[in-house]
């Protein structure tokens, strides 16, 4: 009998390679967060239930998390569009436009939300316009919305980008033949195809969205019960010394997030089970 030739991989063999990733997993992930646990576990339940319940905690938790699922909804609808058109349509400075898209990615936070805040104040280059609507964008809510977008819109685009450029025209062509108008190609043709990347996307923006702090603090003006994010109210409490508070608040905030991502992760499954089938 003749030997069976071996498959070669490029990594080593699978238990290293697990013990690797286990390891880095661990130092980098589960160790850090896992403290985040410990420090809250010397809480009793009576006083966790009080750290993370008073009426300022919720207001930073309904305002972080209502906010970021807002943004990165936003950021899906435009995020989809701007993939299109990069993608679908010759325009000038394409290049410049793609290259606009990943500036969230390498501006400082600080510099973002100065600019933002700048820009959005009564007296900034579109403050100025929106003041007299009543529109009042920096030191709100609003201002907070506006921050959270502009971090979050490349996740979107970059996720459905090479997806739209693998797509075959020709299916489009098809469905056309067969009589279909613009609307219908698109629901029954592109779209089921963009489901995946778009929830991946809207992951991603979420995630950043929550844990963001330096681009928010200087457009939110930082009022308590109004204005004032999760992760503000954790430095807070940290500067104040009150660690197990501060750890009680961000375990929740990290549960929270966890449990949002895995629902958003089962959704993706689930969708791409379906464009198998």
């Amino acid at each position: 009998m003749f030997p069976t030739a071996t498959k070669k991989n490029v990594l080593p063999g699978f238990r290293l390679t697990l013990g690797y990733t286990v390891f880095y997993l661990s130092l980098i992930v589960i160790i850090p967060l896992s403290t985040v646990i410990f420090k809250t576990a010397s809480l009793s339940w009576g006083g966790f239930l009080e750290a993370v319940t008073t009426p300022r905690v919720l207001a930073s938790f309904r305002l972080t998390f209502g906010t970021a699922i807002l943004a990165a909804l936003v950021n899906s609808v435009f995020g989809l569009l701007t993939a299109w058109v990069l993608v679908r349509y010759r325009i000038t400075g394409k290049r410049v436009v793609d290259a606009l898209v990943d500036l969230p990615f390498a501006l400082p936070t600080a510099v973002a939300g100065i600019t933002l805040a700048t820009l959005y104040a009564p007296a900034g280059w579109i403050g100025r316009y929106l003041e007299p609507l009543g529109i009042k964008v920096a030191y709100s809510p609003l201002g907070i919305l506006v921050a959270m977008t502009f971090i979050g819109l490349p996740f979107v685009v970059r996720t459905v980008q090479p997806v739209l450029e693998e797509l075959e025209t020709e299916l489009e062509e098809a469905a056309a033949c067969l009589g279909a108008n613009r609307l219908q190609t698109f629901i029954r043709v592109i779209f089921p195809v963009l489901v995946p990347p778009l929830i991946t996307g809207f992951a991603l923006a979420f995630a950043r969205a929550v844990g963001e702090y330096g681009s928010i603090i200087f457009i939110a003006g930082n009022m308590p019960m109004i204005s004032e994010i999760t992760p503000l109210l954790i430095i807070t409490k940290l500067e104040q010394y009150d660690y197990a508070g501060a750890t009680a608040i961000a375990s929740v905030m990290l549960g929270a997030s966890f449990l949002i991502l895995f629902v958003v992760n089962l959704l993706q499954w689930w969708s791409r089970r379906c464009s198998e089938r």
